[in-house]
């Protein structure tokens, strides 16, 4: 796995229920509610689910760039232990690149067309390092052949739009990588590649924090993706986590009734189907708050058990075995058996 975290070593970023609403003249549209994880030095954190889950919002609240109508309206952003939903404007820029910093799903909006690649990335060596332009257009080639770009010194003088899609999203990497930030967080990073350069960004991420003790969260939505990077799974779903587990538990022996169903409607390489299935019913309106388990209307576990607390009852998350948790109701009889067991 990419990274070699302790579980005794000290989180370095922990979310504590963190709310970002947007307030529309349609309702407040609740589109991170609650949500707690944590991902330690070296760690590859994955954050999966379907469109509208929460998941990109949840990794731009925590740089602080969601942009009004939303805004943070509870929860703490404890990042090396201070709040940073705490920090003044000036404090959270300076934080922005330096310490943590983003890689974006698409390249193309992300980089100054008018602008070269090397100066691109050299700009913020000059401003944050305080090197001269000469140093920092080195220091730029040599990033841009860490990343895997050929003949770096040359494409560093190319502009955006001379870079195929594969280039242009190494470059970004790079950026992200120029001032060795603690924590990486990559939005659907390889979404837009080809299978082959896809794998080679994600094996250049994986060295990356694997060397570097680089903590990363990484969000997509697709869980091929995810067996290949990640340490640990975050899967959200309604703008909440509904399972969190180690990336091979998860695959294994999967604890909520949604993460499953991502699972069967999921192609696997060497597993013969006779079709994908899919889940029923699309996410709901996150502008309005369900009585019960969000994920209930589309619940085949639900109708098949006939339960009915799940339409009135909003689960919490229950730990349940092997540092998984679930938030469902038929987690609750596996977390109590757990809590049960006499330790050793």
């Amino acid at each position: 796995m990419a990274g070699e975290a302790s579980a005794a070593e000290a989180p370095l970023l922990r979310l504590r229920g963190l709310k970002t609403h947007f307030f529309t003249d349609s309702g407040v549209v609740r589109a991170v509610d609650g949500v707690d994880l944590e991902v330690r030095p070296g760690e590859v954190l994955g954050v999966v689910g379907e469109s509208g889950c929460g998941k990109t919002m949840m990794a731009l609240s925590i740089l602080r760039l969601v942009d009004a109508p939303g805004r943070h309206v509870a929860g703490e952003i404890l990042f090396e232990g201070q709040d940073l939903a705490r920090l003044d404007a000036r404090r959270m820029t300076a934080l922005r690149g330096e310490a943590i910093a983003m890689i974006f799903q698409q390249p193309g909006t992300s980089l100054n067309p008018v602008v070269r690649i090397g100066r691109q990335i050299g700009e913020q060596l000059v401003r944050r390092r305080g090197l001269d332009r000469r140093e920092a257009w080195k220091r730029a080639v040599e990033l841009l052949q860490e990343v895997g770009i050929p003949a770096a010194a040359e494409k560093a003088r190319a502009y955006p739009h001379e870079l195929s899609g594969g280039q242009a999203q190494r470059v970004m990497i790079a950026m992200a990588l120029a001032l060795e930030p603690r924590l990486l967080i990559a939005d659907e990073p390889t979404t837009v590649l080809d299978v082959t350069v896809q794998a080679q960004i994600l094996e250049l991420l994986r060295e990356r924090c694997r060397a570097r003790r680089t903590a990363m969260i990484f969000v997509t939505h697709d869980l091929g993706v995810i067996a290949q990077i990640a340490d640990r799974v975050v899967v959200m779903y309604a703008g909440q986590v509904v399972e969190a587990a180690p990336v091979t538990r998860l695959f294994e022996a999967p604890a909520h009734p949604y993460t499953r169903g991502l699972l069967r409607s999921t192609p696997a390489l060497g597993r013969r189907r006779s079709r994908l299935e899919e889940i029923p019913g699309t996410v709901p309106n996150l502008a309005v708050r369900p009585r019960g388990c969000r994920f209930a209307p589309r619940c085949a576990d639900r109708v098949e058990r006939n339960l009915e607390r799940c339409d009135r009852e909003e689960p919490p998350l229950f730990a349940a075995t092997a540092g998984q948790q679930s938030r469902c109701w038929l987690s609750e009889e596996g977390a109590a058996h757990s809590a049960a067991e006499p330790r050793s």
